[in-house]
């Protein structure tokens, strides 16, 4: 293999890649990146086995080749080499890759490309096409609700259901959901589902953010991977085997009481009430009051820490229905909060045990359910 391309485009390439790199595994060949020519372009690879990246870079290919070599070593490498164009030789005898840039020059030493796992392409591309920021967008609304540990895994990934021209995706941790749909350029022919892990989705939107045509989501015919097809790079992810819960009979149908706030005052607010909650098992309170005809509504939101004191946030609110004090998880209030993007947020709740219910307001597409903490007297 003999190759060359821009120190920025392949710094580039790498940071994209880079994260699908296994840091600790029994397979030395999955700390490394595959370095390979590909129809006059430099492939970039790199797999956890779980989740696999592939990305295309501009290069002038003179032979064609392929290596993997530590991911560590090369990203830092190619990172230190000035902005110039990077020279890369491989020696086959040795698994060595030379690389020189401007007037610096490397060895590193490889595992030879035949060891590494394939990580797949999508071949007829008849994928389903997202708008890409409608779905980075929709991700970042969901992905974070799903579960960090593995006690439950189905819960560790997000349900991906494609059904007609809509795709609604779902995450639950036993403590919060959040739904998310959005529309698709066309409509499916056969509804589907899939459990896609949070990880893969959260790593898709982070690769994405500078894509602007559609991303084409594939199904392999054995249902055990999807692939996300984006210009110059595919992410590959496993899926998980399983019957995500029945999402709808989470969501209460009924409220007793209808809150409308300002959502960036209501995430001051929480954020403000954290302060105090992190010591109180992250519990802040909120005590919505309907208006009268001498004084308008309004929500206070509060906290309380016997360690280091409390604070207090009054807020001016739009409410329907009964005075009601509940009390949440700071953190979730403000994991949902930073993913609404109206300019207010609607608050269902019935009962201070029952759950509530956050809407960006005046939007039913997104509803995220929050299960309530108890309130000690």
């Amino acid at each position: 293999m003999k190759v060359s391309c821009l120190q920025d485009n392949l710094a580039k390439g790498l940071s994209i890649v880079g994260r699908a790199v296994s840091p600790r595994s029994t397979l030395p060949v999955l700390g490394n990146v595959l370095i390979a020519t590909d129809t006059g372009r430099l492939k970039l690879s790199a797999t956890n086995l779980e989740v696999g990246i592939n990305c295309w870079i501009g290069a002038k290919v003179e032979e064609e080749g392929a290596i993997t070599v530590p991911a560590r070593t090369f990203i830092d490498l190619v990172n230190a080499f000035p902005p110039d164009r990077v020279a890369m030789e491989l020696v086959a005898r040795t698994q060595t890759l030379n690389l020189q840039a401007g007037r610096s020059q490397a060895n590193i030493k490889g595992i030879d490309a035949q060891e590494f796992p394939l990580v797949p392409v999508p071949e007829d591309g008849n994928g389903i096409r997202i708008d890409a920021e409608t779905l980075r967008r929709a991700i970042e609304q969901v992905a974070f609700a799903a579960a960090t540990d593995e006690s439950r895994p189905i819960l560790t990934g997000v349900l991906a259901k494609f059904d007609g021209a809509s795709l609604t995706l779902a995450a639950a941790d036993g403590f919060r959901l959040s739904v998310r749909t959005v529309q698709l350029t066309h409509a499916v022919p056969d509804p589907f589902s899939i459990i896609i892990p949070a990880r893969a989705l959260i790593e898709l939107g982070r690769i994405s953010g500078e894509q602007d045509d559609p991303i084409s989501v594939t199904v392999t015919p054995s249902r055990n991977q999807v692939l996300f097809e984006l210009t110059d790079v595919v992410l590959v992810s496993q899926l998980i085997d399983g019957n995500f819960p029945d999402f709808r009979q989470i969501i209460p149908t009924e409220r007793a009481t209808h809150t409308v706030v300002d959502t960036g005052a209501f995430l001051k607010a929480a954020k403000t009430a954290n302060i105090f909650a992190r010591d109180s098992a992250h519990i802040a309170r909120l005590h919505v009051v309907p208006g009268t005809d001498l004084q308008p509504g309004h929500m206070v939101v509060s906290a309380t820490s016997a360690e280091t004191g409390d604070d207090v946030s009054e807020l001016d609110a739009a409410v329907e229905g009964n005075e009601i004090e509940i009390a949440f998880n700071v953190r979730y209030l403000i994991d949902v909060l930073s993913v609404i993007d109206t300019p207010q947020a609607a608050l269902d709740t019935t009962t201070p045990s029952s759950p509530g219910v956050i809407r960006p307001a005046g939007d039913g597409n997104y509803t995220h359910v929050i299960m309530p903490m108890h309130l000690g007297r």
